[in-house]
């Protein structure tokens, strides 16, 4: 292993960690206060989503000698802080965390299951995640309008970042936040000596409670758009990229990293999508067969991110939200753009996935119930409907 280690790799590697962390934290972070974790719950969920991806990452990685890199489920985070708080609590989502991580356990392990979540039409399920998205997206408008001179350096900072080099749009958003709050926002003395104080980590560990609410609302929605969104796309990557990878076994193990996490507040855990292009990509190294070294020191570095958790998230609170929601509707922009384009595309589930997307963007919850799963339903019978109607004709 020693002698497949390269410069190469490592720069990738932190690299792969630094725009994974930085461009979704503050995306976690709203989806697990959405959901009614404390500042405590959050940073405590933050840093074993961070931790558990890490050391995943680490150990299929070595295990498998394929550049595996891990990362938390953005658009599962999106959807909780679309979801709201849900008849229990955050311990009822945290219950709903853990039904979800089993879920996807069974999905590497037992084919039915797995088979079943590949069947759902992809249109609704992206069109579910538009949906989700569309709120957050929102985000920067709002920022500017609250005001202009903290929301303006965000969202030019993003656009000028962006136009140069993509992949540090977000980072250099995240930037423009960090100095808005360091020389813009009057923070209280009292505040600074209690960041002073947060700079251990601090695990908060959380009774699970099991309720209809935490299973509609949030483990089956959290499911379907992991998996969807984030671990089929994940082994398309490694494929692409000419890897062959057995997408059971690594499905299942992110499976029970994120039931590792879940009781501490972590929501799911995941092959990675758009940073696993990164690490599985030539930039990494030449070799294919030494890329796998760039994923290990991602890993790593997560870790190490995890341990800063309670200090990113203190420092975080100490600005207006509406601020961090920014930074986070800029991260998921472009995953609104593609999700709404793959929902749309097709004429024939065209209406099925309009459906679907403004029951979920409503964010109006039935009987306890979030959007997600209603559109979710809804759109199921407007295709079901469409394509009987078809076959009665023909």
């Amino acid at each position: 292993m020693l002698r497949d280690f390269s410069l190469q790799s490592l720069f990738m590697g932190l690299l792969t960690a630094f725009v994974g962390f930085a461009s979704s934290f503050a995306v976690v972070l709203h989806g697990l206060t959405g959901v009614g974790a404390t500042e405590a719950q959050a940073a405590s969920g933050l840093m074993a989503l961070s931790i558990s991806m890490g050391v995943c990452a680490i150990v299929l990685s070595i295990a498998t000698r394929l550049p595996v890199s891990i990362a938390w489920s953005t658009p599962g985070a999106a959807l909780l802080a679309s979801s709201g708080i849900v008849v229990g609590g955050f311990n009822a989502a945290v219950g709903g965390f853990l039904v979800c991580a089993v879920l996807i356990v069974m999905a590497g392990l037992w084919k039915p299951l797995g088979r079943m979540v590949a069947a759902i039409p992809a249109a609704l399920a992206n069109a579910m995640l538009a949906g989700v998205l569309i709120g957050l997206c929102f985000a920067p408008v709002k920022a500017i309008a609250f005001n202009p001179f903290f929301g303006l350096p965000i969202v030019l900072a993003f656009i000028v970042v962006g136009s140069i080099n993509r992949l540090f749009a977000v980072p250099a958003a995240l930037a423009a936040f960090v100095l808005v709050l360091v020389f813009g926002v009057d923070i209280p003395a009292d505040a600074l000596a209690k960041l002073s104080g947060t700079l251990l980590p601090q695990a908060e560990l959380v009774s699970p409670v099991f309720n209809i609410a935490g299973l509609v609302s949030i483990a089956l929605p959290l499911f379907i758009v992991t998996m969807a969104s984030q671990n089929i796309p994940g082994i398309a990557v490694l494929q692409v990229n000419g890897f062959e990878p057995r997408p059971g076994p690594l499905f299942a193990v992110t499976g029970v990293f994120s039931l590792l996490s879940a009781p501490f507040g972590g929501h799911a855990v995941n092959l990675a999508a758009i940073t696993a292009a990164m690490c599985a990509g030539s930039d990494a190294h030449p070799d294919p067969a030494r890329r796998y070294w760039s994923a290990i020191v991602a890993g790593v570095t997560y870790v190490v991110f995890g341990l800063l958790a309670a200090t990113v998230t203190a420092f975080v609170s100490l600005a207006p939200p509406i601020l961090i929601q920014a930074v986070a509707g800029l991260a998921l922009i472009a995953a609104f753009a593609g999700s709404s384009m793959a929902a749309f595309k097709e004429p024939d589930t065209r209406e099925a996935a309009a459906v679907t997307f403004l029951v979920t963007a409503s964010g109006v919850s039935f009987a306890g119930i979030s959007g997600a799963f209603w559109g979710l339903l809804a759109g199921g019978l407007m295709l079901g409907l469409a394509r009987l109607t078809r076959r009665l004709k023909g």
